[in-house]
Formats: structure tokens, sequence, C-alpha cells
């Protein structure tokens, strides 16, 4: 009778440590070895495959190993606010502990980042934003009117303050570039009147469609002075476009984009500025915000953030990370992401 009775709680025991490993797998955190509940951060791109996410993944990483924390990554292989939107709702079946996103499309992802909160996940926003009752906090890269009055300024640095112009956007529905496109044009139309936008086109954050989009519009625009790319795939499509086109010089390309994409089109002549801020530590703050506020340490009302010795302004709900960096010729080899 001791024999079986301690064959049953050997048994027993082996039966509740297979259980721990099975909850654990599910990806709702695990537990260290003091017991207490590792967190779990899910983390959303607009399209997994944009190296500009693929390097907000990497600073993301870094910051999830820092912090002990587990770090999901997924998204769509293009920009697909329904796919979004599934991959909240399987976060929100798995239990994580918070969800940082990069919204495609403002509205069309609010409902399911409500339904996390309702179910006590903290949502954080970065790059693009969701609706404001949708999450806690929006990292913002940097403010829209920063973003649109430095591509403006530049634009009509570059082109003498007249002349046309077109944009290339990742699509027509998202929510950051759309208040850049606003802002842009508040700035052309209060400093620049003789600088006329001809053309915005969407390339679907993808290289390939923003060559294809650019050679077009030079063909059909052949007085085009400049292409204004806001999105990363779309600057060196652009400039490889004027490239080939054999208007190197005669049409400017500039920029939001990745130092590492744009280095040859740079030292080329074709692309003249390419402006961005640190991608890597955009991921990494998403993170560390994500993380902050499911432990309580973020909250409504906070005016700073900080993280190490460094120390992010926060404006009503948006954890600024800094100014937009303008990369050229002279500086682009000092950066390498």
């Amino acid at each position: 009778m001791k024999k079986f009775l301690v064959l049953l709680t050997v048994a027993g025991l082996a039966l509740v440590t297979g259980c721990g490993k099975s909850s654990e797998a599910t990806g709702g955190g695990s537990t260290g070895g003091g017991g207490e509940k590792k967190l779990t951060i899910a983390l959303m791109p607009k399209s997994k495959g944009n190296a500009y996410f693929i390097s907000c993944k990497k600073g993301a990483e870094k910051a999830a190993k820092d912090l002990g924390v587990e770090l999901l990554f997924d998204g769509p292989t293009d920009p697909d606010p329904a796919k979004q939107n599934e991959i909240v709702e399987n976060w929100i079946t798995l239990g994580v502990d918070a969800i940082a996103a990069a919204c495609e499309n403002k509205e069309g992802i609010s409902t399911a980042l409500r339904k996390a909160k309702a179910k006590g996940i903290k949502v954080i926003t970065y790059d693009a934003d969701a609706l404001p009752d949708a999450r806690e906090f929006f990292v913002n890269q940097a403010t829209p009117e920063g973003i649109g009055q430095g591509l403006m300024d530049e634009a009509a640095r570059l082109c003498a303050s007249e002349g046309e112009f077109a944009i290339i956007t990742a699509s027509l529905t998202a929510a950051n570039m759309i208040e850049w496109q606003k802002h842009i044009e508040a700035r052309r139309s209060s400093k620049f009147p003789n600088m006329k936008m001809v053309a915005l086109r969407p390339c679907d954050d993808l290289k390939d469609k923003a060559q294809s989009e650019a050679t077009a519009l030079m063909s059909a625009n052949p007085n085009l002075k400049l292409i204004m790319a806001i999105c990363s795939p779309a600057v060196p499509g652009a400039a490889e476009a004027v490239k080939q086109a054999g208007k190197t010089g005669k049409v400017k390309v500039i920029g939001l984009g990745l130092p590492n994409e744009n280095k040859r089109y740079v030292h080329e002549g074709v692309t003249d500025t390419v402006m961005l801020w640190n991608t890597e530590e955009l991921g990494a703050l998403a993170v560390q915000a994500a993380t902050a506020a499911a432990k309580g340490q973020l909250k409504t009302g906070d005016r700073s953030f900080k993280v190490g010795a460094k120390e992010y302004e926060i404006q009503g709900d948006s954890i600024l990370l800094g100014k937009p960096f303008m990369f050229n010729k002279a500086n682009i080899d000092q950066f390498d992401f």
C-alpha cells in the first residue's frame, strides 16, 4: 500500500509539472525561478516583411531581453487591416499582458483593441495610432507637424520653392501618413504657394510597386521636379526609377526611409535627403512602454517616461521619441540600420 501511495504521489507531481509546461507553450506567460509571472508583450507591425519594421523588431527584441519579458511578434505579410484584427483577436485568446500595435487603419483596428482593453490587456500603439479610446498611450516617433513641415521645407529647398512634386505613400488609408499629408499641404499652401502637388500614389509598402509608380509619375508629368516618398520602401523604389529613367539630378528624391536602404542612392546623387528617426529605438520604446503599463508603472497623466538614464517627454497621451533626423551624403555612413 505504501509503494502504491508513493507511485501515486510521483505520478501526480509529474502531471502537475506537465501541465505547467503546457501552459507556458500557449504564450500566456511563463513563471520565472522566483515564482513571478513572466509578462508577455505582443508587438504588431503594419507588415512584417517591411525593413522599417524589421528594424523596429530588432530594438524590441533587445528591450524584451533586458526587461525579462516574452515578446510575440506577428503581423500581416502586406498591409492588411483585417489581418491585423485577426492577430489581435488571437492575442486576446492567448491572454497576453500587453499589445503594442502599429495600426494600418485607425478606425478598423480600434474595435479589436477596445476588446483587448476590456479583457485587462494594456494597449500601446506605435508608429501609427488607433483611436484614443482604444489604447493607453501612443509611442510617437515624431509629431505629425514636425514630419510634414520637415519634408515640405526640404522639398522647397531643393526646388527653389517652385515647381511640381508628387507623393508616394504606403496606402491611401494609412492613418499616420494621412496626418503627415495634411501638414505637408498646410506648409505648402502657407509658405510655398508656387509649389504644386500633382499626384498622390500608393505603393502598398512595396519597393517594386513604388518604382513602377514613380516611373508612371515621371511619364505622366514631364515637368515633375521632385518625388516625396513617405514610407520607407518607396524611397529606394523611387530612386531606382529616377536612375533608370536617366533623370538623376533632374527629378529630386526625398523621403522617410532607412539609411542602409538608401546609402547607395544618396552617394550616387539620386536621392538628396532621407529623413527618419532611430527605428530600433522606436521598437524598444514600444516594448518598454507596454511593459511599464502592464506593471502599472506607466499611468494616464504621467508627464514623462524614464528608461535608464533617458527620459522621454509625454504630451497628453503621446510618448515622444524625439525630432526627425536628416540623413544626407555628409552623414549617412555614420548610421547602420
